[in-house]
């Protein structure tokens, strides 16, 4: 996060957002399952094998196509090194919008595999030397960062950023809470919203790299 601009790191705090929004409303309208904390799913997928083998391919569906999703953004952005954000949301958008058209025709199974494809997409938006230098869909590396520069504060040591992981939480929190809002009022409707939230941060991403060229 310490290497990003003011602007980059305010797009990851409203990628970090829409993710815990897409993860609420999936969650929610799926029996609790995840679209793109995979930890948990594959917890899941454990306790099936042992207790309930035949439930078991739910969790081991949305772990594959979350993969997927993260081998197709890796090979999107591959083609535009350092200027892959905008494609790669329309991409994950795009995915959106088809979840969103599955769960309208009463395909849940489809639409959380689609919503899980398009998590494990976003996760390439920030990328440093082709590795994921910034995990939007799961926390558990930003708390540790977050909980590293508290303790390097606490014993007089330089301790910067530690801010901006916390804010980074905040920001998959907030949309996990209005994720779960969302599904409650409108159902369906939800993951429309989650594709034209994603369609907006293309938009703002693009202007980014103008404005950086």
């Amino acid at each position: 996060m310490q290497s990003l601009d003011r602007s980059r790191r305010n797009l990851a705090f409203a990628l970090a957002a829409l993710a815990g929004f897409a993860d609420a409303s999936g969650y929610l309208s799926a029996d609790r399952y995840f679209v793109s904390f995979m930890s948990g799913n594959t917890t899941r997928l454990g306790v099936e094998l042992a207790t309930a083998p035949a439930q078991a391919l739910i969790p081991l569906l949305l772990i594959a196509c979350f993969v997927a999703g993260v081998i197709g953004g890796a090979l999107l952005t591959s083609r535009r090194p350092g200027r892959h954000k905008p494609a790669l949301l329309l991409a994950v958008a795009a995915v959106l919008a088809a979840a969103a058209a599955a769960d309208f025709m009463r395909l849940p199974l489809l639409a959380l595999a689609l919503l899980a494809a398009a998590m494990g997409a976003l996760n390439n938006s920030f990328q440093k030397d082709g590795q994921v230098s910034v995990g939007l869909t799961y926390m558990t590396g930003a708390l540790v960062r977050m909980g590293q520069g508290i303790a390097a504060r606490l014993t007089g040591n330089a301790a910067e950023g530690w801010g901006d992981w916390l804010r980074l939480w905040l920001a998959l929190t907030l949309g996990a809470a209005l994720g779960a809002l969302g599904y409650a009022w409108l159902h369906v409707a939800v993951f429309w919203i989650a594709s034209i939230w994603a369609l907006c941060l293309a938009a703002l991403a693009r202007r980014i790299e103008l404005t950086r060229t």
